[in-house]
Order: C-alpha cells, then structure tokens, then sequence
C-alpha cells in the first residue's frame, strides 16, 4: 500500500499538482480500493477492476492505470440499486429487473465518473478514460467483488459505492495502480 501511495506522490509532483485532503487508491493487485488522508487509510473497499488485462487504450475493456479524477458523482438521492443506462436511471433496482438483464453487469447506485490527468497514458486521443465511458460504480454481481469480473471500470458493492458517493468530493483524485504490460 505505500509503494502505491509513494507512486501517487511522485505523479502528481510531475504534474505540477498539489495533493487534495482526501485521494482514492486501487490496487490491481489485491482488488482494494482506499480512501487516504494524508497517507493514512480511512477506508478499505473491496472491489472488482476489468476481466481482460489492464489498458488504458480505447475499446479493450481494461481498466485503466495513472491519475483521474473524479469529475463528476451521479445518483444523488436515488435507491440503493438502481440501475443505470447512459447514466440515467431507469427507475427501477436490479433485484426487479426481468432475469435477461439481471445477467447482464449492470451499473448500479451510484457512478463516480473519471477523467484521466495524464496526456497520452488515460487522457487524449485513443487512450482517455473520461471518453471510454470509466467510473467507480455499484454492481448487482457483489459476489465477484474481490475478482476481476468488470469490463474496465472499478465495481464496488452497493452500500461501498453508496457510502463513499457521500464521502468524497468531486475533485478527488484517483490513482490506479500502474501495471506492466
């Protein structure tokens, strides 16, 4: 966990950027997800990144790796498994979806979108995260949170997605651990 941290300093150095109160931290590795302040773990979620490896690059269904932001936080108010399409709900939950769509990996709760900070790694033409449509969202399968199982985005489960929905700012950054390739 600090060799992630560490990495995350020494990014936002490069970049010219200050580090906010609170950032977000996830490991690849271990399917964690951590909300620090100044260092120090707040909180631990499990969660789930992409099934296909890593990449930030458009159409290959792997979660991304660097600096993003939170940019935007959608759901306020809505129920706790509601679905979302286009990142509208569409006013009904997952638990009274027809069973076709309840196969499906549905985005639920609430999303967190992102915007990657790095130009030519998770920003810009062929690799930006913001335009492949990646966020930190809930999931209806939270019994393969801990696993890989999304199609690029961060999956958490209902009541993580939901609590850390009213815990950060938009603004907040992310940092995902960087893998090789």
């Amino acid at each position: 966990m600090e060799g992630l941290y560490l990495s995350y300093l020494k990014t936002i150095k490069t970049l010219g950027l200050s580090e906010p109160k609170m950032i977000l931290c996830a490991s690849i590795t271990s399917q964690k997800l951590y909300l620090m302040q100044k260092g120090e773990i707040v909180k631990e979620y499990t969660m789930s990144t992409s099934r296909k490896p890593p990449s930030c690059v458009e159409n290959s269904l792997g979660t991304p790796w660097g600096l993003h932001e939170v940019c935007e936080k959608i759901g306020d108010g809505e129920k706790i498994g509601m679905v979302f399409v286009g990142r509208k709900p569409v006013g009904e939950t997952y638990s009274s979806c027809d069973q076709e769509m309840r196969v499906k990996n549905l985005i639920t709760t609430r999303i967190l979108r992102l915007r990657g900070l790095q130009e030519g790694i998770n920003k810009g033409s062929g690799v930006d995260s913001y335009d492949r449509y990646v966020y930190i969202h809930g999931t209806n399968h939270e019994d393969r949170l801990g696993k890989p199982s999304s199609s690029g985005c961060l999956q958490l489960g209902n009541e993580d997605v939901l609590d850390l929905h009213d815990l950060v700012d938009q603004g907040i950054h992310l940092w995902i651990e960087p893998i090789s390739k």
